[in-house]
């Protein structure tokens, strides 16, 4: 860690925590008195009550009283792939009912009186944590976790307990900002994708170009045709291993993204047979015959943009003369196409499958080639204006993502909230509440001023020694550097000896602010 400021300390998680351990294996039940909170539940603002499961009641009795969820307990998802790391905070409203976790999940219970348990979650949610998940990990690939020996040496800076208050209350209404702007963008991004698919269903319904029909005087009517009798082909591509180098690429069903072709993340083949038989042609369709099931029936139209073939998870498509590629791109995304696929995909294990005679089948109204050309027309218009304004907000939503590391990492630098000179310093309290009575043991190595000649060292000065200094300074009023440097010695030694002698009944000492020089100053008291 670099340079701490003045009164913070370098800890770890098991010193500052009076309880720590990983939940069990429940036997669940399909509803029961106790729910039990999971890693899909555990979301950074909070408990997603709509992911939780129940423990079966006849083992309700075997968790015992600790390891029910507390307010002010961090839970901390510690298992899993792409799911390990993430946290939040229990809030009093979390308790009702009374909850437990899995044995996915740490349960980490701040110690009163030494940390605040916002302070040590937003360390927990802080860069310096999160971007060393994979370090602090152990096991194997989709296997690993965080164990509990791992979670308790996790080091922290700590603090005065004052200035984690004022850090934790100045980040919650900060962090409660940006996550507002977040949720914010993520609504712009389902309106956008809406705005999308309003754009199709009106294109291939008729009412895009209602006016231009009645601008050319010409009826509402389409025909309702099926996809075999105005195109042809319906092939499945290549089955043969393509690898990360060779002559062409071979597109396959992650470059079909948003209704165009990605041509990133690309794989290649060089064998002259695979190229010849499938080899694309511009104006070509490009279906998604399998994967999840909301992502299966996606489609695009390849337009030569650079010579290429395609795998055997998607189906070719050529358009007759009646249909434009484009259109039959707009159909088969509309709300109409994606419902049909919806309909007649064949669900498997973890993914469902169209097959080219149900692809073939696919029924829908077909306008005249001069009215395609102005559906596409008007809507690649719409579109590009909706794509822009993603990229704009893409921008933003990265934006916004980078803010919360970035006011996490000032707080922790002590940037955020100003230091107070009337604050314990964190040493102080982490030891009495630890009751080992050694008040220096935990302190940070500061620079000592040089001990003046004839002084005692400060760690044998008592009280009374250090009344009798401030009575013979000659000025009433001074700065704790000032009377530093008539004593010497240890910094946290005399600031803990200076604030107990400010809690006496009859102080000789007390502190008032300098307007002007905006500190904090010592006056003494005249008796």
């Amino acid at each position: 860690m670099n340079e701490l400021p003045d009164g913070w300390i370098e800890t770890t998680i098991g010193e500052v925590a009076e309880y720590v351990a990983r939940g069990k294996s429940p036997k669940y039940a399909e509803k029961s008195s106790l729910p039990v909170i999971n890693q899909k539940a555990i979301r950074w603002n909070g408990i997603q009550k709509e992911h939780l499961k129940f423990i079966h009641e006849d083992q309700i009795d075997q968790w015992g009283a600790e390891r029910f969820i507390k307010q002010g307990d961090i839970l901390w998802n510690s298992t899993g792939t792409g799911t390990m790391g993430r946290a939040c905070l229990v809030r009093a409203a979390d308790l009702d009912p009374p909850k437990v976790v899995d044995s996915h999940v740490t349960i980490i219970r701040p110690t009163p009186g030494i940390i605040d348990s916002r302070f040590l979650f937003a360390w927990i949610r802080g860069p310096q944590v999160q971007d060393s998940l994979e370090e602090l990990a152990s096991g194997s690939t989709n296997q690993i976790e965080l164990n509990r020996s791992t979670v308790v040496s996790i080091r922290l800076p700590l603090a005065p307990l004052p200035e984690q208050e004022r850090i934790a209350n100045r980040l919650d209404p900060l962090l409660a900002r940006v996550e507002a702007c977040r949720d914010g963008l993520n609504r712009a991004g389902v309106i956008l994708e809406s705005f999308r698919s309003s754009v199709l269903a009106a294109a291939t319904r008729g009412h895009l170009t209602r006016d231009w029909r009645e601008e050319h005087n010409l009826p509402r009517e389409w025909p309702i045709v099926e996809l075999k009798n105005v195109a042809s082909d319906f092939s499945y591509g290549s089955s043969s291993k393509s690898s990360k180098v060779g002559e062409i690429p071979v597109l396959r069903m992650g470059n079909i993204q948003g209704g165009v072709l990605d041509w990133q993340d690309l794989v290649y083949t060089s064998d002259p047979a695979e190229i010849k038989k499938y080899k694309l042609s511009p104006g070509e369709v490009l279906f998604n015959r399998t994967n999840s099931p909301e992502l299966v029936g996606k489609s695009a139209v390849y337009w030569g943009e650079r010579e290429a073939i395609f795998a055997g998870y998607l189906i070719r498509v050529r358009c007759g003369e009646a249909l434009l590629p484009d259109y039959l791109n707009y159909c088969l995304g509309s709300p109409a196409g994606r419902e049909y696929c919806r309909a007649v995909k064949s669900d498997g294990v973890s993914q469902s499958n169209i097959n080219a005679k149900k692809l073939a089948a696919f029924a829908f109204e077909l306008p005249s080639v001069a009215e395609q050309r102005e559906i596409v027309r008007r809507v690649k218009e719409l579109l590009a204006l909706s794509g822009m304004m993603e990229v704009k907000r893409s921008r933003a939503a990265t934006l916004v993502d980078n803010l919360i590391p970035s006011i996490l990492a000032k707080a922790f630098r002590g940037e955020l909230v100003s230091q107070e000179s009337r604050d314990m310093p964190a040493s102080v309290i982490l030891n009495k509440l630890k009751g080992d009575g050694n008040v220096e043991s935990a302190a940070p190595p500061r620079k000592r001023s040089k001990k003046p000649v004839g002084r005692s060292n400060m760690k044998n000065v008592d009280k009374d020694s250090i009344k009798e200094v401030i009575l013979k300074l000659e000025a009433n009023e001074f700065s704790f550097d000032e009377l530093r440097a008539k004593l010497g010695g240890d910094y946290e030694f005399l600031k803990t000896a200076l604030f107990d002698l400010l809690q006496e009944p009859t102080p000789i000492v007390r502190q008032v602010f300098d307007v002007n020089a905006r500190a904090m100053r010592l006056v003494r008291v005249i008796l």
